[in-house]
């Protein structure tokens, strides 16, 4: 089992103590955590306090993949690698159905746990009234969603918009960032393990006066919204309830990789063993022999698609992966960099294409390439142009983010054509073929 600390803390102490916990002979299990260049003493409390976890030193950050690689590096005498997120816990018995998943059929190289949210949450709905800004704007847009807060600490890093949102954005103030609801819009807040209701508080503003109606369960708030930013209390109702994160990952028809199920309450509808385009390596159960033929990660990944890509290459030679709802993972979902961070979106969307680059049929690729360009060029228009004609302070930070993450794709583009060249030798499934699995989340 290989676990890579980067700065995880008490996450990474928690996710080695439950594997420690899992329903195998110790003697079979060899457990080893890489310190990637972190500063916060993990590594040294480990050795003191977990004797049977073998710490490898990295030397620096080498990011995920290569981390992974690391301990990677040598599978003499291994069955089964686990790969297991520094911000997950597994449960006891979460090992056994994945490998009798593997072992009953060779061709199968991965099998994929259903890893559900760390916390349980609640649903609360918003609705008001919406107004159109006009001037190439033709949104309909209700408030301004800029913060979270559950018994008082800071969650805007843990809910989940759901729906009728339009996206992040960036502003000066107090908000920083900040989305856009429609007439309707549908969020969750967490609510912890524990089965009782937090206490919450939502940050709006809008445009101009409004009144927003919050809908949690059997409770409703109606509050009163400015322009300024200001922070309301909403009841909360109903039952926390179990989210899924990943069961399985599922190839989109714009060329994303994206988490099947993601977002959906657990409610028992994946509770069947399936097989999925690609594999989730938050936590994952991979044999060695795919390892082998396949190969590793590609480190210049760094950070994200680092398992799709490595997914997508052994579909292509043949190899097979399924979703197991008998093992059960739970995560703490972009807890090393924040969804919609700066560090998200610029590694999320270059090796996107990257990936496109490397392992696509060609026409997908360029035409996804393309779009991205076609996609900054709307965000310009919304966040730059559109201000400036109404005489607002535009905000340039989106724009600024896609092309960056552009320009580093662009840089890499020989060494993924390289990759292709490479790939396309020991292919045995025609891409076209493999679009079959285009799908939904």
């Amino acid at each position: 089992m290989v676990v890579v600390n980067h700065n995880g803390g008490a996450l990474t102490r928690s996710c080695l103590a439950s594997l420690l916990q899992s329903d195998w002979p110790a003697a079979a299990l060899d457990i080893v955590m890489v310190e990637n260049g972190s500063t916060d003493g993990v590594a040294a409390r480990v050795r003191a306090e977990m004797p049977a976890v073998r710490v490898l030193d990295a030397g620096g950050n080498l990011g995920f993949g290569g981390g992974c690689n690391l301990a990677l590096s040598d599978l003499d005498g291994v069955d089964y690698v686990a790969l297991v997120n520094n911000d997950a816990e597994v449960d006891p018995g979460w090992l056994a159905p994945l490998v009798d998943v593997l072992e009953a059929d060779p061709s199968v190289g991965a099998a994929n746990p259903k890893i559900l949210f760390a916390d349980r949450f609640v649903d609360i709905r918003l609705t008001s009234e919406t107004a159109v800004r006009g001037m190439g704007d033709r949104r309909r847009l209700g408030v301004r969603l800029s913060g979270a807060r559950v018994n008082g600490q800071d969650a805007s890093e843990r809910w989940q918009l759901v729906s009728g949102f339009w996206g992040l954005e960036h502003a000066g103030g107090g908000e920083g960032t900040f989305e856009w609801t429609s007439g309707d819009a549908h969020l969750r807040v967490p609510a912890g393990r524990s089965g009782e209701l937090p206490v919450c508080e939502l940050r709006l503003a809008a445009d101009d006066d409004r009144t927003v109606v919050a809908r949690s369960g059997d409770r409703s708030t109606e509050v009163h919204v400015t322009r300024e930013p200001a922070w309301h209390r909403i009841a909360l109702g109903g039952d926390p309830f179990d989210v899924l994160n990943n069961v399985g990952s599922v190839l989109l028809a714009d060329g994303h990789g994206a988490d099947r199920g993601y977002l959906e309450r657990d409610d028992g509808q994946f509770d069947e063993v399936e097989e999925v385009f690609a594999w989730c390596g938050a936590a994952v159960l991979l044999s060695s022999e795919y390892l082998e033929r396949v190969g590793l990660f590609e480190e210049h990944y760094f950070l994200y698609y680092e398992d799709f890509d490595l997914s997508w290459r052994g579909r292509a030679q043949g190899w097979r992966y399924f979703y197991v709802p008998g093992s059960v993972v739970r995560h703490v979902h972009s807890a090393s960099s924040v969804e919609g961070s700066r560090l998200f979106q610029h590694y999320d969307e270059r090796n996107r294409l990257l990936t496109l680059t490397r392992n696509a049929p060609t026409g997908l690729a360029l035409r996804e390439v393309g779009r991205h360009l076609l996609i900054t060029g709307s965000y310009a228009r919304r966040d730059i142009l559109v201000p400036l004609a109404r005489r607002r302070p535009p905000s340039v930070e989106t724009v600024r983010r896609r092309l960056r993450a552009y320009g580093a794709y662009v840089r890499m583009v020989p060494e993924a054509l390289a990759g292709r060249r490479r790939l396309a030798t020991r292919g045995r499934v025609a891409g076209e073929e493999l679009l079959r699995w285009m799908g939904e989340r």
